[in-house]
């Protein structure tokens, strides 16, 4: 690995440091936006049951609050239970625009990495390129420099691509994975706000 790193040359530390921050991003992404810590299943007949029993006391809306996103997004409208349907949703909504920006933290850092990991990879192209005609002399090329030079171009090109493809991938997993879990807890919400209104059983 090493030796692979010393062929590419210092332009392939840049790379490094990308692909690294983007396999930190990713893992712990994957971590967050899974559907059973976002939206558990069965919280919404579950806070339901338990409004029915106890109301919507401090006590329940705290521990609903804590304990997901869709959690937090219920207790937001059952904080204006006795208020209109139009200003519960709007609390739901206000909940939900919070929600949907704490899952979506970090991606447009992955969708930066995805995009100028290219420009990196160029990058060190072109100073493999200034290198190799660095080694043109009047007395002909040192083939060392030459190889050197060739070695840069290359390395960094392909591992431009190898840190690009995969960041790029896991931008648009997340960024649709997002999406779908904000359209679920909408539509979580919109049936408590109904079921609360008595507009649904």
């Amino acid at each position: 690995m090493f030796t692979i790193v010393e062929a590419a040359g210092w332009p392939i530390w840049f790379l490094i440091i990308a692909s690294i921050v983007a396999v930190a991003l990713i893992v712990e992404r994957l971590i967050f936006l899974r559907a059973s810590n976002i939206v558990p299943a069965g919280l919404l007949d579950e806070t339901l049951k338990e409004l029915k029993h106890s109301g919507a006391n401090p006590q329940m809306l705290k521990k609903l609050g804590d304990g997901s996103p869709l959690g937090r997004v219920l207790a937001a409208g059952l904080r204006n239970i006795k208020s209109t349907p139009d200003i519960m949703k709007e609390s739901i909504e206000e909940a939900g625009r919070a929600t949907t920006h704490e899952m979506e933290r970090f991606l447009t850092t992955l969708g930066t990495i995805a995009s100028i990991s290219p420009l990196l990879g160029l990058f060190g192209t072109v100073v493999g390129m200034i290198e190799i005609f660095g080694a043109q002399n009047a007395g002909g090329s040192n083939p060392a420099e030459l190889a050197h030079g060739i070695s840069v171009a290359l390395y960094n090109t392909a591992f431009g691509l190898i840190v690009a493809v995969p960041s790029m991938i896991f931008y648009r997993h997340f960024r649709a994975k997002v999406d779908s879990l904000t359209f679920e807890m909408e539509q979580q919400a919109i049936k408590l706000v109904e079921v609360v209104h008595g507009e649904r059983k």
